[in-house]
């Protein structure tokens, strides 16, 4: 493109690069080679600096020394086959070898003689103090304890055993003062224990204690109320919390559980009336939408449930046997003590309570989408995941309907009721679709809800179809606001009037 190239130069420094890289190498060879030969000179330096050390040839003459040696074994061996020392030397040895070993036997012989003298005169002290240990005992006392006491006797297997009982004796008083202190503790802390039990008690219990005390010399006292109580009135006293138990506790459970039920029968209700109203309005065209109710698979409220029946199993019934027992009755404690709330876990107790007796968590809400020909289901919806713009709208707009139904709690499909179903919208269509719109404003419509629609002049098409009034809000300055309240009549007439005299043209000045 410039007219010139620089490919000369280049090849020329790739040339000046190819020859200097071999001369590095050679450089590095001849380095390498140097360094070898200066390795090899300083062994041999080092051997003539030790070469030079030496003083006389005799001292690396070892040749001769090693000739010398083997003479002189020669010389050996033909004195000792001459005159037989070897024999005599060999019986010396022997010799040698049996006198040191009588000396061990004759050694160890005196120190066993030794030891048997020790022990004879151990066994013959221990014997004496044995025969005076027993002079003194009272062997008819110790016979009435000799199982406890044989607890702290060594085994009787092998030999020392009177030398044990020194120890046995010290070892026996040691555990003896460790258990004797170890029960005085537990005794003390008993009997704190039973002062603070019966303090506790006759504060609960003060007319059945006034004439106890809490002190451990009342203990029999307790022990008198306390067989009373088994013997006489308990059984009393089981009689009535049984009938008690039967006739007022599950029933009042059974009756809560009534009140739940109920309001889950009304949920379903509700859901069924307001399903008759979505059945009369397209969804889509030719098809309608359903919301269900699903039972709810949360663990927590489905354990509730199951709770609830088992406190209330045969709660009508006439037997009188033994279904309302104790086990019945610490069901239906557990299930109170969670509705009171636990002493530490009272939050989380009220946040389950809110939880399990809030009916409509009881359920799975979702909408069907069914085909008007058959009523067979096109699409579920869970969710608006996955949506368009306009079926989420659509979607939404369903939910807030049935929610205004339930909470109105109306029945379309009865008598005409005298009642306000009054819900104000601000805004709602003003970036929606119109077909979403129109879907929203014949639902609410068909429910018997009263709308007040606030929207633009843009939406005033969408909304005009379905409204009876309309309140036009307009600023003739800006100090102030007007509102103009019309029938959807007068606003027709006078949108037309308007729009003629837009239409007509201007009139021609003389």
């Amino acid at each position: 493109m410039l007219g010139w190239s620089n490919q000369a130069k280049l090849d020329a420094l790739l040339a000046e690069a190819t020859r200097l890289t071999r001369e590095s190498a050679d450089i590095t060879t001849a380095t390498r080679e140097l360094e070898k030969q200066q390795r090899a000179r300083a062994g041999t330096s080092a051997a003539l600096t030790l070469l030079a050390s030496v003083d006389a040839y005799a001292e690396l003459d070892w040749p001769s020394t090693v000739a010398d040696i083997e003479q002189f074994e020669q010389q050996k061996s033909a004195l000792e086959a001459e005159a037989g020392l070897d024999k005599l030397t060999a019986q010396l040895r022997r010799t040698e070898d049996e006198i040191v070993q009588i000396s061990k036997t004759f050694t160890t012989g005196q120190e066993e003689l030794g030891g048997l003298r020790r022990d004879v005169q151990h066994i013959a002290d221990l014997l004496d103090r044995t025969t005076t240990f027993l002079a003194t005992c009272d062997l008819d006392g110790m016979a009435e304890h000799e199982d406890a006491l044989r607890k702290f006797l060594p085994a009787a297997d092998g030999d020392g055993l009177l030398e044990m009982l020194d120890d046995a004796e010290r070892h026996a008083e040691e555990r003896l003062l460790r258990s004797s202190s170890s029960r005085h503790d537990a005794l003390r802390h008993a009997s704190s224990q039973a002062a603070g039990l019966m303090t506790a008690f006759r504060g609960r219990y003060p007319v059945h204690t006034a004439e106890l005390d809490n002190t451990i010399e009342s203990a029999d006292g307790y022990r008198t109320l306390h067989s009373r109580l088994t013997d006489e009135d308990l059984p009393r006293f089981e009689e009535q919390f049984l009938l008690y138990l039967r006739t007022n506790v599950i029933r009042d459970i059974a009756s809560f559980q009534a009140h739940l039920g109920a309001q889950e029968q009304q949920i379903r209700e509700r859901i069924d009336v307001i399903n008759t109203s979505l059945a009369g309005i397209d969804y889509n065209p030719g098809r309608y939408i359903r919301l269900n109710a699903a039972p709810t698979p949360n663990r927590e409220v489905r354990e509730f449930q199951h709770d609830l029946r088992a406190c209330t199993s045969e709660a009508l019934s006439n037997d009188a046997g033994d279904a309302y027992t104790e086990e019945k009755f610490l069901q239906v404690k557990a299930l109170l003590d969670r509705f009171k709330g636990r002493p530490e876990h009272t939050r989380l107790d009220k946040e389950w309570t809110a939880r399990v007796t809030d009916v409509r968590r009881w359920f799975v809400f979702s909408a069907s989408e069914l085909n008007r020909e058959d009523d067979a289901e096109y699409e579920v919806h869970s969710d608006s995941g996955g949506k368009s713009g306009g079926q989420k709208e659509k979607l939404a707009y369903t939910i807030l309907a049935a929610s205004l139904a339930y909470q109105f709690r109306i029945d379309p499909t009865a008598a005409k009721p005298k009642t306000f179903h009054f819900v104000t919208i601000d805004e709602a269509f003003g970036r929606g679709d119109d077909p979403s719109a129109h879907f929203a404003l014949d639902l609410f419509q068909r429910l018997g809800l009263q709308l007040l629609v606030v929207t633009p002049l843009q939406k005033l098409h969408v909304i005009e179809p379905h409204v009876t009034r309309v309140g036009y809000v307009d600023r003739p300055d800006k100090t102030r606001s007007r509102l103009n309240n019309l029938t959807i009549e007068e606003f027709r007439a006078r949108k037309q009037a308007a729009a003629q005299q837009a239409n007509q043209p201007p009139k021609e000045q003389s």
